[in-house]
């Protein structure tokens, strides 16, 4: 049986022009009065489907989903211009002022999670709380971990690690972000899409700890394998447009907020380390480390534990 909430459709939806290159797509669910909360997903890249509604209470919440610069049904789309780390932050700005929220509940997995931190430590009195999943800090040796050769995980995945190696010469191994940034803003259509469906196949095929195929499937359609691709390498060959360790350095500021970070044991996109030097800088969280489960919200006692923690601060915050 699902931990989720039933399926609920949005009361409204609606486009956001946040400067004379993007348009941002934006929709409300549960009720007017319910305690706010905006969903930060994935990638960067990724998109919000219909499910993602269903961690939050319809009749407790106020749930805001938004697709990010050049993501889902944002536009343009997997546009790389006026994409970065800061851009997304402002655009949260003028979500929240858009829609006449004073404070929010950040809720984010994997990059989200990176988002509602640097979102969090720019503006911390507009949030009230913060539940967190798969924590992905987006330091060098974070990106290194999973894209670059000899970091490690090349040895769990031998086999879908060749299919990620497949498109890139021997010769241009030695960076392999690099080398993918510069065929997915190539000129070269075929080999831009062939190095999308590598990218977005190698990041699905390690997202569960058992493979699934609906998140296979959602990663490797074409349109949504080129926005996660070609976003991901841009961000990730600019380390997030982030100073180094600036997560961890400024978690300081979020230190009085209430909130739960929830990571999968055995979790091979984001390892467990990074959750673990995030509850050390910000104790006031609650740490859930999930047993037999991976990185991705898909996974069944990841979700169980995410609407416990929905649940959980609703109540607190009451």
């Amino acid at each position: 049986m699902s931990a989720l909430y039933p399926p609920i459709r949005d009361n409204h939806h609606f486009y956001l022009k946040v400067d004379d290159v993007h348009e941002l797509y934006v929709e409300e669910c549960g009720v007017p009065d319910g305690l706010p909360v905006v969903f930060l997903h994935g990638g960067p890249g990724s998109g919000c489907e219909p499910w993602h509604r269903q961690f939050f209470d319809p009749n407790l919440y106020r749930i805001i989903l938004f697709d990010q610069r050049g993501c889902g049904r944002s536009k343009p789309h997997a546009s790389l211009e006026r994409n970065t780390t800061w851009d997304l932050v402002a655009d949260m700005e003028l979500i929240r002022e858009h829609v006449g929220i004073d404070q929010w509940v950040l809720f984010g997995g994997s990059w989200g999670s990176t988002l509602a931190l640097a979102y969090a430590e720019s503006y911390p009195a507009r949030v009230n709380g913060m539940i967190l999943r798969g924590i992905f800090l987006c330091r060098p040796r974070d990106i290194d971990w999973f894209y670059q050769v000899g970091q490690g995980i090349e040895r769990i995945y031998p086999d879908y690690w060749q299919d990620y190696l497949a498109p890139i010469p021997e010769a241009e191994r030695g960076d392999m972000v690099a080398a993918y940034y510069r065929r997915l803003t190539g000129d070269n259509e075929i080999a831009r899409m062939q190095a999308a469906k590598a990218w977005s196949t190698w990041e699905a095929r390690c997202a569960n700890l058992q493979q699934k195929e609906s998140v296979l499937s959602h990663f490797t359609d074409p349109y949504t394998a080129m926005s996660v691709a070609r976003i991901e390498a841009h961000y990730f060959i600019n380390n997030g447009f982030l100073e180094p360790n600036q997560l961890l350095a400024n978690a300081h500021r979020i230190a009085h907020l209430p909130g739960s970070i929830i990571h999968g044991r055995y979790d091979m996109i984001c390892p467990l380390e990074q959750a673990f030097a995030l509850h050390q800088a910000w104790p006031n969280a609650d740490f859930h480390v999930i047993p037999d489960s991976g990185h991705a919200a898909s996974e069944a006692l990841i979700q169980q534990a995410l609407v416990q923690a929905t649940d959980a601060l609703v109540d607190y915050l009451a």
